[in-house]
C-alpha cells in the first residue's frame, strides 16, 4: 500500500472526528454559558478555546473578548482559523478526494455531501438561533461517514488506517476536555462538590456523549473520581483513553498481520497499553492527574507520528 494511500485515509478519518469533537465541545460550552452570568459565561467560552489549543489563533483575532458569537463562529467558520470545523471538513474531503479508489462509493459520497451541507450551513455567520441545529447537523453527518465506513470498507490495511486516525484523535480530545476541566474551570477549590462543581462535570460528559453512559452505570450519581475514571480506564466506554489504546493496538496488530512485521509504533503502543491496564484511578489520582494527562497527550502524539513514520506516509 502506497505511504501516500494510507496518509490520505489516516487524515481523512482524523479532521472527521476533529470536527465533530469540536461540534460536540461547542454543544457542551452553549449548555453552560446559557445557565450563567455574563462574567462566568465567557470564562466558559474561554475554557472551549483552551480545550482546542487555540488561544493564541482567537486573541489575535478577538482579543480578549470570549463572547459567545465570537467563539462559536471562530471554531465553526473562520476562514482564518485552520483549525475551524469548516477547516476540517475540507481538508477531510480534500484527502479523500486525493485517495478516492481507495474508499468505497458510500464513504465517498458521504464525506462530500458532508461537506457541501455544512460548507452551505457555514456560508454566513452562525447566529444563536440556529446554533444548535448547526452542531446537531455536524454530529449528525460524522455519524453517517462513520457508518458508511463500518458498513462498507472492508477490513483491510485502508480499513486499519482510518480506525488509527479516528482514536488518535478521539484519545486527544478526552484527555484535553479532563485537563482543563481540573484546571480551569473551577473557579475554586471551595466549588469542588457543589452544585456548580457537578453542573460542570456533566457538561465534560455530555461533550463527550457519556452522560446518559455513565448514569446508567453509576446511578445518577456525580462523582468526580468515578467520572475520571469513567473517561480514562472504563473498556466499555468508546471515547475513554483505554477504550481508544485498545483499539489502536488492535488495528496495529491488524497491519503487522497483515505485512509481517511490527514497528516501533507497536512497542510504543505496546508500553502504553501495559500502563493503563496495570493503572487505577488511585495510582492515576497520586502521581497526579494532569502530570498523567499530560503524559498520555505526549505519548498519544508520539505514536502517531510513529505510526506516519513508520509506514512512510509521504513516499
Amino acid at each position: 500500500m502506497l505511504g501516500r494511500t494510507a496518509n490520505g485515509v489516516f487524515w481523512m478519518a482524523r479532521y472527521l472526528e476533529r470536527a465533530e469533537n469540536t461540534a460536540r465541545l461547542l454543544d457542551a460550552g452553549f449548555r453552560m454559558a446559557l445557565t450563567r452570568d455574563v462574567l462566568t459565561a465567557e470564562a466558559e467560552w474561554r475554557s472551549v478555546i483552551l480545550t482546542v489549543g487555540q488561544t493564541a489563533g482567537f486573541e489575535a483575532v478577538h482579543g480578549q473578548a470570549y463572547t459567545g458569537d465570537k467563539v462559536w463562529n471562530f471554531l465553526l467558520r473562520d476562514k482564518a482559523n485552520p483549525g475551524s470545523v469548516l477547516a476540517m471538513l475540507e481538508g477531510a474531503r480534500t484527502n479523500a478526494r486525493s485517495v478516492r479508489t481507495a474508499l468505497t462509493r458510500e464513504v465517498w459520497e458521504a464525506v462530500n455531501e458532508s461537506w457541501m451541507l455544512l460548507s452551505e450551513w457555514l456560508a454566513r455567520p452562525v447566529k444563536e438561533a440556529v446554533l444548535g441545529q448547526v452542531l446537531a447537523a455536524v454530529r449528525r453527518q460524522m455519524t453517517l461517514v462513520r457508518g458508511a465506513m463500518d458498513g462498507t470498507m472492508l477490513r483491510n490495511e485502508i480499513h486499519n488506517f482510518t480506525r488509527m486516525g479516528t482514536f488518535i484523535e478521539r484519545a486527544d480530545n478526552t484527555a484535553r476536555i479532563l485537563d482543563v476541566k481540573y484546571y480551569v474551570l473551577l473557579p475554586s477549590i471551595a466549588w469542588v462538590g457543589s452544585s456548580l462543581d457537578n453542573v460542570q462535570w456533566e457538561s465534560v460528559l455530555r461533550s463527550v456523549a457519556g452522560d446518559r453512559a455513565y448514569r446508567w452505570l453509576n446511578a445518577g450519581a456525580m462523582d468526580p473520581r468515578g467520572i475520571a475514571q469513567f473517561l480514562i480506564l472504563d473498556q466499555r466506554f468508546p471515547r475513554s483513553l483505554h477504550f481508544c489504546i485498545d483499539k489502536l493496538r488492535s488495528n496495529l496488530r491488524g497491519l503487522a498481520h497483515e505485512y509481517g512485521h511490527e514497528t516501533g509504533a507497536h512497542e510504543l503502543l505496546r508500553g502504553l497499553g501495559t500502563q493503563f491496564h496495570d493503572a487505577t484511578i488511585e495510582s492515576i489520582v497520586e502521581h497526579g492527574l494532569h502530570e498523567f494527562i499530560t503524559e498520555f497527550i505526549a505519548c498519544n502524539q508520539q505514536v502517531a507520528q510513529a505510526i506516519e513514520r513508520d509506514y512512510r506516509f509521504y513516499a
